[in-house]
């Protein structure tokens, strides 16, 4: 008993050791307050913080859960995020775009069919007008994204109370995360993967960043596909439409229904498609502009911070469409066929993702956050790295403060995906070997049962 309880005490003192060091390294942000004027040194506080949060998760894996434990984690992870909350967003422009574009729905125009820099809007332009990106081309975020944008506007229309929805959605991933993993023996290291996150962290509570709806999406999905499957299929779908990447995971999905064998399974087709068409009605009139724009987008906004299709983009000699296609047929590929092989939803939506992540066209920082809820399910050293590692991104704030040019250093590129391909290669080829290895171990046992 005496050891139980040591051993608990000790566990409390991680998360409370742990959680003071990363509630500095928020503090800190917090008081540089204009982070982007302060690049170096909030890139130092964010590498700081995950190297914090990945020591903490050794720790963490080498203990069982107590309630107490995991309930102070939950606390404290919602501490850091209150703490960098009340901060305007700075690393990034996104959210005046959003309040835009509520703006525009607000005072009666389709965000999807008028550019920001048309004439006729000229009476909306703020102070803000002048950061935000894009101003040449409509609305690209789909309909979910642009109905909370709506709403968001009438109760939170300031700079930074917008973030509201965002964070909110985050808080409520975290409590999904540990409702599913609340009798897990590892529960406090599954829940902290997410909760103690210093990436997902700043681009939700510090930007305010949109994917989070969709990740929410996602873990509802997640939480439902094992005994509801059919209604599983509505968060995801409801997650496609406010961030397009999750389209990839429906197929699985809805094979985990029973389609095409199971009435259940059509039945599980219909909800998507009746979802879909109930967040896309109201902007239905100027959908047909949508295709023009993102064809515009897709030409203009590439090669940021990518991994696999800048390579592929250079050894093609950078003037053809062979990385996007490439990216598509990789991710569309194997969602068939994981589909196919009825893989169950979690590790097909790990799988898939990740395939995004490494062929798509922009690696933006807070695109890594889409597999950090995954990773509670398939705790992986890489990708955990990779999360740590991608503040490294932000130098591109350097220059852009001091010359206005928006251009990621490759020599950061390199220091952020080399160690990153090395531990996933390198993590993949052990484990194979250990597979091996357990294998020939069971077949020598079982031989020496049969001479026997």
């Amino acid at each position: 008993m005496a050891s139980e309880n040591r051993s608990k005490t000790l566990q409390v003192g991680l998360v409370l050791g742990a959680g003071a060091l990363l509630e500095a390294c928020y503090l800190g942000m917090h008081h540089l307050y204009y982070l982007k004027n302060h690049a170096i040194a909030f890139i130092e506080l964010g590498l700081a913080a995950g190297m914090v949060y990945l020591i903490a998760l050794y720790g963490f894996g080498q203990t069982r859960t107590t309630r107490a434990a995991l309930i102070l984690l939950i606390f404290s992870g919602i501490v850091f995020r209150a703490t960098m909350w009340p901060m305007e967003p700075t690393l990034s422009d996104d959210l005046q775009r959003y309040r835009w574009e509520a703006k525009v729905q607000a005072h009666g125009w389709n965000p999807y069919a008028i550019a920001p820099n048309d004439p006729r809007l000229a009476d909306l332009h703020d102070k803000y007008y002048e950061v935000m990106p894009g101003k040449e081309i409509p609305a690209i975020y789909p309909p979910a994204t642009q109905l909370v944008f709506r709403a968001t506007w009438r109760f939170f229309p300031g700079p930074t109370a917008f973030k509201v929805p965002f964070a909110a959605a985050d808080v409520f991933v975290l409590l999904i995360l540990a409702w599913m993993f609340r009798k897990e023996q590892d529960a406090l290291f599954r829940v902290a993967i997410y909760a103690w996150n210093p990436l997902v962290i700043v681009e939700f509570a510090g930007s305010g960043h949109n994917d989070v709806l969709a990740l929410l999406g996602i873990v509802c999905g997640l939480a439902l596909v094992q005994k509801r499957p059919v209604w599983a299929t509505v968060p995801v779908m409801l997650g496609t439409m406010a961030k397009l990447f999750p389209a990839v995971l429906l197929p699985a999905w809805i094979r985990k229904a029973g389609w095409p064998e199971k009435r259940a399974g059509w039945w599980a087709v219909g909800l998507a498609g009746v979802t879909a068409l109930l967040a896309v009605a109201p902007y239905w009139n100027a959908l047909g502009m949508l295709r023009t724009t993102m064809t515009y987008y897709e030409a203009t906004w590439k090669n940021y911070n990518a991994s696999l299709y800048t390579l592929i983009d250079w050894a093609t000699g950078g003037k053809t469409r062979i990385p996007v296609l490439t990216g598509v047929l990789a991710s569309w590929g194997l969602a068939l066929w994981l589909a196919w092989k009825k893989e169950e939803p979690a590790r097909a939506a790990y799988l898939l993702i990740g395939t995004i992540l490494a062929f798509g066209p922009n690696g933006y920082s807070w695109y890594f956050t889409w597999i950090v809820p995954l990773l509670c399910f398939f705790p992986n050293p890489a990708w955990l790295m990779m999360t740590a590692l991608q503040f490294l991104s932000y130098n591109v704030l350097i220059g852009y403060g001091i010359l206005g040019e928006f251009k990621f250093d490759p020599l950061m590129q390199w220091l952020v995906y080399v160690p990153f391909y090395a531990v996933l290669v390198g993590d993949w080829w052990f484990g194979c070997k250990k597979n091996r290895l357990n294998t020939s171990a069971q077949r020598v046992r079982t031989a020496s049962e049969a001479g026997r």
